[in-house]
């Protein structure tokens, strides 16, 4: 009796190392290439893809029930997924929510983005943490039909996230007005209708959920692109400047960043930073920041605050790191990781200047960081 064949793998990932990973491919036919890294989340693939800090990334999902929500139109982080591709354990579900509105694989080949399943995302996950965030390329093919040679040479030549300025591929390309505030049951969103505050956001690749907590927070929002001068901010008479997060090499970034961000501390605003805006606040403020083994991804990081002692649960998302060995006099470390000790916050002394890390938006606690966002207002209140 003729035993059944085996399914040919659809997809491929190969590593600059020669190592190869073959699974099933969904989502988008093609050919990508891209840092890979892991997020240990176990909800918000949705966010994570359209996260705009994922650019010139591919995610590994350890969680291995992705898709089993679906996707919704509210979800979105962005108007287009940021992130090149996804690799998960098990296909695909079909998805169990009363929000789903679509199920993943389609949300995936519609918004071109290719995926793989089927993989040991452990044996992966594994190799990442022990030798740094791998380039890679990833294939997807419904023949089955790879050229190994040519995958492993693409992904040897991807020039890496080091010294690159993704800010301005996620930035917006012109100003525009946000007053959406965060979801609530019943309601949904809901419109920002007595704003107190008048707060210029810079957009290195704004999630859309921080501009929600901001509205939220009792704040006019006015966004404006990653390019904009100090006279730009200023010209709009803000009470303070949000700097948000984005993607790349924060040194890149900080070449047209810091003389901005330098502007508005001398013009004595209130400033409050998240992620690679905090990274570009260090850099304005004469700190420097590096490239981490494999950078922070998920949604269950403890950071402590180390001028209450409080720990929170935090959402992270970075490959780079401010250095608080390089922090100036007179700038304060607020937060560290309780992972590996690395720089999760900063402030300066007796200004309401300030920044952290992880993501107060993103509610993995799931309220545990939004006192941030109340602390911005309060500050532009005096």
């Amino acid at each position: 009796m003729a035993q059944a064949s085996t399914p040919r793998p659809t997809a491929c990932l190969a590593l600059a190392d020669g190592s190869l990973f073959y699974g099933y491919g969904f989502g988008a036919v093609g050919v990508t290439t891209a840092e890979l890294c892991f997020n240990t989340a176990m909800t918000g693939y949705q966010e994570i893809m359209t996260d705009p800090s994922y650019a010139g990334q591919i995610v590994t999902f350890t969680f291995p029930h992705i898709g089993n929500t679906g996707v919704n139109i509210e979800d979105d982080e962005t108007a287009e997924p940021v992130a090149e591709g996804m690799v998960v354990k098990w296909d695909p579900t079909e998805p169990s929510s009363w929000r789903a509105q679509e199920h993943l694989i389609s949300w995936l080949t519609r918004r071109g983005r290719i995926a793989i399943g089927g993989i040991d995302t452990r044996r992966l996950t594994r190799a990442i943490r022990q030798q740094g965030a791998p380039h890679v390329a990833l294939a997807h093919d419904p023949e089955g039909k790879f050229d190994v040679e040519a995958l492993v040479a693409r992904a040897r030549a991807f020039a890496g996230l080091e010294g690159m300025d993704l800010a301005k591929d996620v930035t917006c390309a012109q100003s525009y007005r946000w007053d959406e505030m965060r979801w609530a049951w019943p309601e949904g969103y809901v419109r920002q209708t007595d704003a107190r505050h008048k707060v210029v956001a810079v957009d290195y690749g704004a999630k859309r959920n921080i501009l929600r907590c901001l509205a939220s927070a009792g704040c006019d929002v006015t966004v404006l692109p990653a390019s904009a001068t100090a006279e730009d901010v200023l010209a709009h008479s803000p009470d303070g400047v949000f700097l948000s997060n984005g993607p790349g090499d924060p040194a890149a970034t900080g070449k047209y960043a810091v003389p901005m961000i330098q502007g508005v501390l001398n013009a004595g605003l209130p400033v409050f930073g998240i992620c690679l805006g905090h990274q570009m606040l260090a850099l304005a403020l004469g700190a420097q920041t590096i490239k981490m083994n494999h950078g922070h991804h998920g949604a269950n990081h403890p950071v402590k605050d180390l001028e209450t002692g409080k720990v929170e649960i935090t959402s992270m998302n970075h490959g780079f790191a401010v250095d608080s060995q390089t922090l100036p006099a007179g700038v304060v470390e607020t937060h560290v990781s309780l992972f590996d000790g690395s720089n999760c916050g900063i402030r300066i002394k007796d200004r309401p200047v300030f920044s952290v890390q992880h993501h107060p938006e993103a509610s993995p606690g799931p309220q545990d960081s939004f006192y941030l966002f109340e602390r911005f207002a309060a500050s532009m209140a005096k």
